[in-house]
């Protein structure tokens, strides 16, 4: 849900930015944003996938798979403050790192400005 909203916001700062700098194709440019949010979102939340499974085999047993409790046997793992943290970035780390390498390529592609900080982000209004 959340990175849907995000890779929507996405769209809407591509198509922003590449109307401002005067991009030739700008729905292409918007589909590239979106796409590639999407794709860089997959990829790490498999990643975050084959983290929490190589956490959880480490218990290892014929039970792993078993029916029932298999997803509340874990749940001891995300109590605390060590599991709050652990589920903020499961789960808002994906669509944080992919704004970033988004934003990246935004700044490098279609408003071609020099790299800083305040260029990376700009046009957030």
């Amino acid at each position: 849900m959340i990175s849907g909203m995000v890779m929507i916001f996405v769209a809407l700062w591509f198509y922003q930015s590449a109307v401002k700098a005067k991009t030739g194709n700008v729905l292409m440019w918007v589909a590239i944003g979106a796409i590639g949010f999407f794709i860089i979102h997959l990829m790490l939340v498999n990643l975050n996938i084959y983290i929490l499974e190589a956490l959880r085999s480490s218990e290892g047993g014929a039970n792993y798979e078993a029916l029932q409790g298999a997803d509340r046997k874990n749940e001891g793992d995300f109590l605390g403050v060590a599991g709050i943290f652990k589920s903020l970035y499961f789960e808002v780390g994906p669509s944080i790192l992919g704004f970033i390498a988004i934003a990246v390529v935004r700044l490098v592609f279609v408003t071609k400005e020099a790299f800083s900080v305040a260029n990376l982000f700009s046009g957030l209004k």
